[in-house]
């Protein structure tokens, strides 16, 4: 046979490769798609369970009257147009803002700056870097019932110190004041979380080259300089990373405001999702707190995706 009579079949064999499959014992072909698919079929179905039938389960008792027992009474969309008209739900919608704000502008700073000092591997690094991240591992009940008793107007540990220092005029009650109540709540929580960003901050140090440093330093570029011109910009995509996780923690944050306030001193530290839970499982209004349950996953839904949104228009530039 000549050359040239094979030499089409074989180009042409080369040239339609045929799809990745599994070929099993019997010599069925298994496609690979359908192979993940079966490893990822037990995930898919826990998630589904769990997170997205209770997320469609709770819009349909949002639409009724309910209490917990019973199928309820089917009345729309009033329990939205009640707490869109409720002003504690737009004050615990205000003081999610604030928390969001106060976690994205006070954590990432600092955290920033404590990741940057462990970085620099002083003398007994490793130690001051377990204790920073000691809060982290700590549990949100626990942190909270210790900062109750520091703040505590009688025997706590802070309004001792401020008095030790001649600053009675400064003691007070700290969470049984309307004005200083969800300040004291958001230190904790950035006292509790700034670890986290610290381990982050960290592990993005790690990954930028020590080369550009010395380069910077032969050019004459001071410390600060190499933080401006090399550190902040190769570290960007954390710290929006940062950013995002912040901002959607912020959003849902429960369990520290309800061990330490449960939302008062007259609702001045109410959350989305604190009010949801009196709502429903104080007040029996599971129909009402399903509806505002599912107000605060929209609103989380919206931010954070348009949040990511232009963080990737950004990204793509």
């Amino acid at each position: 046979m000549a050359r040239s009579d094979i030499q089409p079949q074989t180009l042409d064999t080369y040239a339609k490769p045929e799809p990745a499959t599994l070929r099993g014992s019997s010599g069925f072909q298994i496609p690979q798609w359908l192979v993940a698919m079966l490893f990822i079929a037990p995930a898919l179905l826990l998630y589904a369970v769990y997170v997205i039938y209770p997320i469609f389960q709770s819009i349909l008792y949002s639409l009724r009257d309910w209490s917990g027992i019973g199928a309820g009474t089917y009345i729309g969309l009033d329990n939205y147009k009640e707490a869109l008209s409720d002003g504690i739900f737009w004050r615990a919608v205000r003081n999610n803002i604030v928390l969001v704000i106060a976690s994205i502008a006070i954590q990432l700073p600092i955290a920033l700056m404590l990741a940057l000092l462990l970085s620099a591997k002083f003398p007994g690094w490793r130690i001051f870097r377990a204790v920073f991240f000691l809060p982290l591992l700590l549990s949100t009940v626990a942190v909270g019932l210790v900062w109750i008793n520091i703040y505590d107007p009688v025997f706590g540990l802070l309004n001792g110190i401020l008095g030790a220092l001649g600053l009675e005029n400064l003691q007070q009650s700290w969470l049984g004041n309307e004005s200083t109540a969800l300040p004291a709540i958001i230190a904790v929580v950035c006292w509790q979380y700034i670890p986290f960003y610290m381990i982050l901050f960290i592990a993005g140090l790690t990954t930028i080259p020590l080369d550009l440093y010395e380069a910077a330093k032969i050019d004459g570029a001071s410390g600060w300089r190499s933080f401006w011109d090399i550190t902040l910009p190769l570290l960007r995509g954390i710290i929006r990373t940062g950013a995002i996780l912040a901002l959607i923690g912020s959003l849902k944050f429960f369990d520290l405001v309800w061990v330490m306030t449960g939302g008062g001193p007259n609702r001045s530290t109410e959350l989305m999702a604190t009010y949801m839970y009196e709502e429903a499982f104080a007040s029996f209004r599971m129909g009402y707190g399903s509806a505002v349950a599912t107000l605060l996953f929209i609103f989380a839904f919206v931010i954070a995706g348009s949040t990511l949104i232009i963080d990737q228009r950004r990204s793509n530039r």
